[in-house]
């Protein structure tokens, strides 16, 4: 159902509130959900999709100048947006007002006081009905409708709660080469083990209580959006990926190429987690080898890759997944959006020192290297002071490894050294500090640290151990932005005013 008529409303029925370029306005009574904490949401939405804009119009260009067709056509510069969950508007009318090349935007809502708001807000805004869409219905039956219609460029999932009931339908309703911005807010399920039975309904894999249980997070909400794409022939590729506050938000662009699918089982397969350790082990489901002429061949991963004790301390272990276990970012698009936001006005994005700050670690991370250690987590298992993070990284570049960190947690340890190494470091470290009296005979502490070390562990510092990030000062890691953050209440319908009873 389209909506399209001019609001009739007065100003001082509402607060003001300024966000970005846009000016929102929000009954007394609060009727349409807002929370100020997702600002940096919005701003990293902006930089990715105006990011996504320029490399789509450099990919038709390309395509253009390659055809041979004789009556081929310029391609569009002009890209189509859905919201299918718009709540107040806020979001479409800052991406109508901020980012350059939007033909329309349907901005959708099933509560008839949303899109009374999504039209208010953007008449109040000088914003077009044109460009500006308001529509009155159930986001999956919208996605849906345009599977047989002129599909939309990007699509844009920003739910209260969890995304799955919607992913589906964004597959159907993303043009090829678009993206898809998605949104998960239920981290309890996510990044826990209190449900795991709920996680498996919602996302098809187990999510676990782990140093790297925002990672999985994300991992598990890429998984089941490329299960979504597998099943219709398409193929996500994961542009970026960010674990924030108390929500994913994760942008992918969705590829019409059907021969990509059959690389999905290599990049799937679940973790092995030790339960008192925190060691871990990533057993992917497939394997590609390259025979002649660059032929692929597709096989059946060997299993197990781990015996049922972990191999460190004799402890019980726990399977974390299916999920993602390719890249979570592409680096080239990362580089650009961070360059992008680096030249930006910083009255543009009102947080523009955090975009800053996540994109140059994210650029940091090591890609291909899924799952992290913690340091206060590893040095607890074995009763060890902490040393500085900066020491413990240069023992394992030292060694010969790669570590970074992992945007996802602040004393992370991502690393492509085997558990074994990592022990050993830790040996070392011991070695030097002393044993912990406290430390039973048989107990998995004394498993771990009386085993010999078997690696070359040296503690001279490196260069590469302390990270441009940390070095350049940026705000590598959020504080509680304000008091009592987090999810506000899920918005419902104004209850209607109840009828007098008669006598």
């Amino acid at each position: 159902m389209d909506v399209d008529y001019a609001p009739a409303y007065d100003v001082n029925d509402y607060n003001k509130i300024k966000e970005g370029k846009a000016t929102i306005l929000f009954p007394k009574n609060n009727e349409v959900f807002y929370n100020p904490v997702q600002e940096f949401n919005r701003d990293m939405s902006i930089a990715a999709i105006k990011t996504w804009r320029d490399i789509a119009i450099e990919d038709r260009r390309e395509r253009f100048e390659k055809s041979t067709n004789p009556n081929k056509t310029a391609p569009k510069t002009t890209f189509t947006v859905l919201e299918a969950l718009a709540a107040s508007g806020l979001r479409s009318v800052r991406y109508a007002m901020e980012i350059e090349g939007i033909d329309h935007i349907v901005v959708n809502d099933l509560l008839e006081s949303a899109v009374e708001s999504i039209k208010r807000n953007a008449h109040f805004n000088g914003v077009s009905q044109s460009l500006m869409r308001a529509n009155l219905g159930d986001a999956i039956s919208v996605m849906y409708s345009y599977r047989d219609k002129e599909r939309f460029d990007v699509v844009d999932l920003d739910p209260y709660g969890t995304a799955a009931p919607f992913i589906d339908g964004a597959i159907h309703a993303v043009k090829k080469g678009g993206l898809i911005c998605v949104t998960c807010t239920d981290l309890a399920i996510l990044a826990s083990n209190n449900h795991p039975e709920t996680c498996f309904a919602k996302y098809g894999g187990n999510p676990l209580k782990a140093e790297f249980c925002h990672e999985l997070a994300l991992r598990l909400v890429i998984h089941s959006l490329q299960q979504a794409a597998s099943r219709q022939r398409r193929y996500i590729e994961p542009l970026l990926s960010c674990s924030i506050d108390f929500y994913v938000r994760i942008f992918v662009r969705v590829h019409d190429k059907p021969l990509l699918t059959k690389t999905v089982s290599s990049q799937t397969g679940v973790v092995y987690h030790c339960k008192h350790c925190g060691s871990f082990a990533n057993q992917r489901f497939g394997s590609i080898e390259v025979g002649k002429n660059q032929n692929h061949k597709y096989h059946i991963a060997d299993a197990p890759i781990v015996d049922q004790k972990c191999t460190n301390c004799s402890s019980n272990q726990e399977i974390g997944g299916p999920c993602w276990l390719g890249p979570l970012h592409n680096k080239d698009f990362v580089q650009r959006m961070y360059d992008g936001v680096c030249k930006a006005d910083k009255s543009i994005y009102g947080t523009h020192a955090r975009m800053k700050g996540m994109l140059k670690v994210i650029l940091e991370e090591l890609n291909d290297v899924p799952f992290h250690y913690e340091l206060s987590e590893i040095c607890s298992a074995v009763r060890a002071p902490c040393p500085p993070l900066v020491k413990f990284n240069s023992a394992l570049l030292n060694a010969g490894y790669r570590v970074s960190g992992s945007h996802t947690c602040q004393s992370s340890i991502k690393t492509d050294a085997p558990s074994q190494v990592v022990w050993d470091v830790m040996r070392m470290l011991v070695k030097e500090t002393g044993r912990s009296p406290k430390i039973v005979e048989g107990s998995p502490a004394d498993v771990i640290l009386s085993r010999n070390i078997q690696t070359d562990v040296s503690f001279a510092h490196h260069k590469d151990a302390n990270p441009e990030s940390r070095r350049i000062k940026l705000v590598r890691y959020q504080v509680n932005p304000e008091k009592f953050w987090g999810p506000k209440a899920r918005h419902t319908e104004a209850p209607k005013a109840k009828k007098p009873k008669l006598k």
